[in-house]
């Protein structure tokens, strides 16, 4: 793929996905925006990227805070003058357990984060990429969102929600000339399902149990997805699902 001249903002972009995402944008020659809340970890992928001979900018930013997401806009701005692609990334699951277990104060911070985040964000950089003549918006949902699992009902309700906004995103931003998709994935290799891997028995196993294709998908696999929404210039409005088979089983 070749996104040369093209301004990708990712968030969430210094860690697992993310970073492979800003790597590889890099490398298809991509100017990248590498947004996260702690910057020093954007710097480091930024410096790998640089060390490369990609082009790159680090910004501190936090989804959940919508002031924060404010200072990203024009940041972008200021670096490159346009954003051509963004990709939100970023999100949390700090609510595994029962509903009845759960509180208000977990239930807003997903929300903040996983839903109210990509919406704010995408709904601000829209208008510039209309004046530039379109662009393209990949929400990252889950699986979870998909087919909802007990104990992780907050997750799966903000990501559920965030592929309905995906859907009005696309039928609102069309006439603009943003096409708007979600990408789905299942189980790669990342800092959270190594580390999970690493401590809890039986977590690797279960996870390919539940999926048609037995292994675990390597972090760099996550580009054939994201490549294609970013670049297929006749598909808007879907979920593009990348799990192994696990949504059918």
């Amino acid at each position: 793929m070749d996104f040369t001249g093209k301004v990708v903002l990712i968030t969430g972009g210094s860690r697992g996905l993310g970073r492979a995402m800003s790597h590889g944008f890099a490398r298809a020659g991509a100017r990248v925006i590498v947004a996260s809340r702690k910057i020093e970890a954007c710097e480091a992928v930024v410096a790998d990227i640089r060390n490369a001979g990609g082009e790159a900018v680090a910004l501190a930013a936090h989804t959940g805070d919508t002031d924060s997401l404010d200072v990203l806009v024009q940041a972008s701005y200021d670096a490159y003058g346009r954003v051509d692609v963004l990709i939100n990334n970023a999100g949390i699951n700090v609510a595994m357990g029962a509903l009845t277990d759960l509180s208000v104060q977990q239930y807003d911070k997903m929300y903040q984060v996983n839903q109210r985040g990509p919406w704010y964000l995408a709904s601000r950089l829209a208008p510039g990429m209309a004046e530039h003549g379109g662009g393209c918006v990949i929400n990252l949902l889950s699986v979870a969102g998909l087919k909802p699992p007990a104990y992780m009902g907050f997750y799966a309700a903000t990501k559920a929600a965030l592929e309905a906004m995906t859907r009005v995103m696309a039928q609102e931003w069309a006439p603009l000339g943003i096409r708007v998709n979600a990408l789905a994935p299942g189980t790669y290799h990342s800092d959270l399902t190594d580390g999970a891997i690493d401590t809890i028995p039986g977590f690797e196993e279960g996870a390919m149990s539940q999926q048609l294709i037995k292994r675990i998908a390597d972090t760099e696999e996550i580009l054939n997805p994201v490549f294609y929404l970013a670049s297929e210039s006749y598909t808007t409005g879907i979920t593009l699902v990348a799990d192994g088979g696990m949504t059918i089983l």
